[in-house]
């Protein structure tokens, strides 16, 4: 079982949505986000891990997914599957997707 491991270095393309939302649309986005990942985008190639977070205020919500590379982010993102999802969630949320590096880590 593949879970989220963040470490600078690591050869693991990290993508991070974030969503501006209505509060009042914040859990029905986070519907649509967990019933995307179980159905389609879980089971694409490259997949390790997703991470849905729910801001406390209700206007954001962001989903931190990582992939074995940055071109099996852009194969999920150009699957009509997974551009279904994406297209319910922009109906209600104003997405701001992008890759990201890792470049600092600390812990405790």
């Amino acid at each position: 079982m593949s879970e989220t491991v963040i470490r600078v270095d690591d050869q693991i393309a990290t993508f991070i949505n974030i969503f501006d939302v209505d509060p009042s649309k914040q859990q029905e986005l986070i519907a649509i986000l967990n019933e995307g990942t179980e159905k389609v985008i879980r089971h694409k190639p490259g997949f390790i891990s997703v991470n849905i977070l729910a801001s406390a205020d209700g206007s954001r919500v962001v989903n931190l997914a990582q992939w074995r590379s940055v071109d099996d982010i852009k194969a999920t993102q150009t699957d009509p599957e997974a551009q279904a999802f994406a297209k319910k969630a922009a109906e209600i949320a104003k997405a701001t997707p992008s890759p990201y590096k890792v470049v600092s880590v600390y812990h405790a």
